[in-house]
């Protein structure tokens, strides 16, 4: 009859591992999933932020503005149609809002909702 010794092992198991391995695999995989909505929320953003040089066209120069910014950056979740421009003050407000989808897993995605409003041309008051 041989001993054996008294002692806790440690480490982890493969199947451990593989679990492990798995978990964090899928959030890389969302990341890598809604990484391009977000890259298009910033050229949006982008877009909506440059227009205080085009504000003294008004809204419809701001509109054209839109349009070529938008197909310049390929954006596809929103079009120039639904961005609102508004007169406040002596400036305009520019609201984007917007939902985007990107499929994950099977018949699971991804939602995210985007909203900014910006504030350009003249000081805006009461």
């Amino acid at each position: 009859m041989h001993e054996r010794t008294v002692g806790r092992e440690r480490g982890i198991t493969i199947t451990g591992l593989l679990i492990l391995v798995a978990f964090v695999g899928l959030f890389v995989y969302a990341g890598i999933r809604l990484t391009p909505i977000y890259i298009e929320y910033m050229a949006v953003a982008k877009a909506v932020s440059s227009l205080k040089a085009d504000a003294d066209g008004g809204p419809k120069a701001m509109q054209i503005a839109l349009e070529k910014r938008f197909d310049i950056d390929d954006v596809k979740s929103i079009s120039w149609k639904d961005v609102q421009i508004t007169k406040e003050g002596s400036g305009y407000s520019v609201h984007v809002a917007y939902d985007a989808e990107t499929p994950f897993v099977g018949n699971i995605g991804f939602v995210v909702h985007f909203d900014n409003t910006v504030l350009v041309g003249g000081a805006t008051g009461p």
